[in-house]
């Protein structure tokens, strides 16, 4: 029995992770969970699964919580105390990390594994996990993918990480219809369901931004060494090509449920009740360079990487602010993108020696990523 904690787990990875404890009661049980505001969601998975605790970033919505769930064994904390202190669980076996955005610094730190944080501190992050002699295993489709990718060979072999990018929803609009993009639009994405934020992302590629920085970490490779080719079907989740011009790829339909289990489980696979990938049937995969000019989200991920420091920890924040503006309809899509520039611009980066550089880092530019956006959705006089 594996016993997990999952930091955010009324989320899209949160509950995909507790899909498959349901199904595998006798592999996983859920101990710990926590969650921000989702009252709702985080009742119904207490009554569910009665963890021994959970945590709420918002304090009002824990004493909700705490009112409706009177009566049962499972303990509700709150706050960042309350988070790390699920985080920190003496009895789990497993932490998975799926708080979305640069919240999930402080959890994931203490407990030590989702993007932001790896993106905002990922040498701190390695060396933490060195430290205490425990692995970090990707649960992101691209990097599980790599992972999996680079099992058995030597790291040192390794020639390209090439990570595979669906291109989202607007992949086809010229840079003069992507002025106009709706909200509805971006977030219809073709094949995945996320969250919000996560599509939204996908939409300006900036979450291929975020994760060359997530993978210059998780794998220990310069950037240099790190592509993206934009890949219509997510077919394919990424590949890796070795000295001798080997490429080796993880391939299979779009869900969630395979890479989350494979963290989960390694280096034991699951059996999955789920379809399986029918080439045949699919009958051609396409491939495409990154368009940098309408996506410009991608080469500022790669230029905070460059820069180093507390820029990528800046440029995530700066993201988050966008495009939560974005989503508030108080700026249009290409403001997203201006918005994180302007911020990046603006940064004097530092070394991250500490914790408390990320963080600092991560208020002054969503300070000011909020400064921009104001000035962008500002009337025009």
């Amino acid at each position: 029995m594996k016993r997990i904690v999952i930091l955010g787990s009324t989320g899209s990875i949160g509950t995909n992770t507790l899909d498959i404890i349901s199904k595998f009661t006798e592999k996983f049980q859920a101990v710990g969970l926590t969650a921000n505001g989702n009252v709702d969601k985080l009742e119904e998975q207490v009554r569910t699964f009665s963890p021994a605790v959970v945590a709420m970033a918002d304090r009002a919505a824990a004493e909700r919580l705490r009112a409706r769930c009177k009566g049962l064994k499972t303990t509700i904390l709150s706050g960042t105390d309350g988070l790390r202190q699920t985080a920190t669980l003496a009895e789990a076996d497993l932490v998975i990390s799926a708080i979305v955005g640069g919240a999930g610094l402080v959890p994931t730190l203490a407990a030590l594994a989702n993007k932001e944080p790896m993106v905002m501190a990922g040498r701190l992050m390695q060396e933490e996990a060195r430290k205490r002699g425990v692995r970090i295993f990707p649960v992101d489709s691209e990097h599980s993918a790599l992972f999996q990718s680079m099992e058995g060979h030597r790291v040192e072999d390794i020639r390209r990480l090439i990570l595979t990018a669906s291109g989202g929803p607007l992949w086809n609009l010229t840079k003069e219809q992507l002025r106009d993009v709706t909200v509805e639009q971006a977030l219809k994405h073709p094949n995945w369901k996320m969250g919000d934020k996560i599509t939204i992302d996908s939409a300006t590629l900036m979450n291929k931004g975020l994760e060359v920085v997530e993978a210059r970490w998780l794998f220990d490779i310069p950037a240099s060494k790190i592509e993206v080719v934009v890949h219509r079907e997510s077919i394919i989740h990424s590949l890796v090509e070795y000295a001798d011009r080997s490429v080796i790829a993880q391939l299979g339909l779009p869900d969630m449920r395979t890479p989350i289990a494979y963290a989960m489980n390694y280096p034991e696979r699951i059996p999955l009740d789920l379809p399986s990938l029918n080439l045949a049937q699919i009958g051609t995969l396409t491939f495409f360079n990154p368009d940098h000019d309408r996506f410009p989200c991608l080469t500022l991920g790669y230029d905070a990487l460059r820069i180093g420091g507390t820029m990528p920890a800046a440029m995530n924040a700066a993201n988050e602010v966008a495009v939560q503006a974005f989503l508030d309809r108080r700026i249009g899509f290409l403001g997203i993108a201006e918005s994180i520039r302007r911020t990046m611009d603006a940064h004097k980066p530092v070394e991250v020696s500490t914790v408390e550089d990320a963080l600092h880092t991560d208020a002054w530019a969503r300070a000011k990523a909020g400064d921009v956006v104001n000035s962008l959705s500002a009337p025009a006089r």
